[in-house]
């Protein structure tokens, strides 16, 4: 199948940036065709069995499937982590909060134990490690699913992260460690929003990782914050990615758990994307 013929017929699901891109990420994964390649006539030649294969990635997208799923993976902080229903695809802001609580940890000038809550693809847990050697990185899920596939992907990256199954609604100091440094993306989309939102996350990306009930939108949060508030050690970080809409709300519960030097930070959109606090 021909480039522009691919791209063309995403134009019935999306507009015509987005099926270029799309084409683009599909040609260059499955048959390591660049854009110059394709420019330069390369897709005329494709054989009969990746026409087929095109044809069959063509239909899954088109019943608005994201690419990342159909190829399974997606890349995120330069690196290309295994991804599928069971966890969400890793998005750029939560490349800044990596980035976020990297710095913290190095300001910190320490080796730190680190705790990744509701670790999906394990992406948040496996980076720090990466970008942290010394540090002590722990993962969970309440998901088995997402933990087969976070552990994968540690192999496969070549991280030291343990990973464990609890539900973050219901862990205390006592039955999950203590931590220098605690990061969560938890659940933080109220159903309301989600007529607002494009098919291809509502109807394939795993809803107990996306949707919060509307009438207590920061119940992973507050769940979190309570054990982080025991768990941390002094001194120790607690840092959240966050629903914009609720980010004063954040900063008014982090202080109302006794955390200090409680602060938003923007992501690269200007969006109030993060939050954090300091356990005194």
């Amino acid at each position: 199948m021909l480039y522009r013929t691919f791209w063309q017929k995403l134009l019935a699901c999306c507009d015509e940036r987005e099926a270029k891109a799309v084409a683009r990420l599909v040609y260059e994964e499955l048959f390591g065709m660049t854009l110059a390649d394709i420019f330069m006539g390369a897709d005329n030649s494709m054989s009969a069995a990746d026409g087929q294969r095109c044809a069959a990635v063509l239909s899954r997208l088109l019943q608005s499937e994201p690419v990342q799923y159909v190829l399974g993976r997606a890349t995120f902080c330069e690196r290309v982590f295994e991804v599928s229903p069971d966890v969400l695809i890793p998005r750029p802001e939560t490349e800044q909060l990596c980035h976020l609580c990297a710095e913290k940890a190095r300001q910190a000038g320490k080796p730190m134990s680190v705790l990744d809550i509701g670790t999906g693809s394990g992406c948040i847990a496996i980076t720090l490690a990466l970008e942290l050697p010394e540090a002590d990185v722990s993962a969970c899920d309440i998901s088995e699913g997402a933990l087969s596939v976070a552990r994968r992907n540690a192999r496969r990256l070549g991280a030291r992260v343990n990973f464990f199954a609890a539900d973050a609604l219901s862990m205390t100091a006592a039955t999950h460690g203590k931590y220098d440094m605690i990061v969560s993306n938890p659940p933080y989309i109220c159903l309301e929003e989600k007529a607002d939102m494009e098919k291809t996350v509502t109807e394939h990306e795993p809803e107990t990782a996306l949707y919060v009930p509307d009438d207590n939108p920061l119940l992973f949060y507050r769940a979190i914050a309570r054990y982080s508030a025991e768990s941390l050690n002094a001194g120790g970080w607690l840092m959240f990615e966050i629903n914009p809409r609720f980010a004063d709300d954040m900063c008014t519960m982090l202080r109302d758990f006794g955390f200090a030097d409680v602060a938003v930070y923007d992501d690269q959109f200007g969006r109030k994307r993060m939050t954090g606090g300091r356990k005194q």
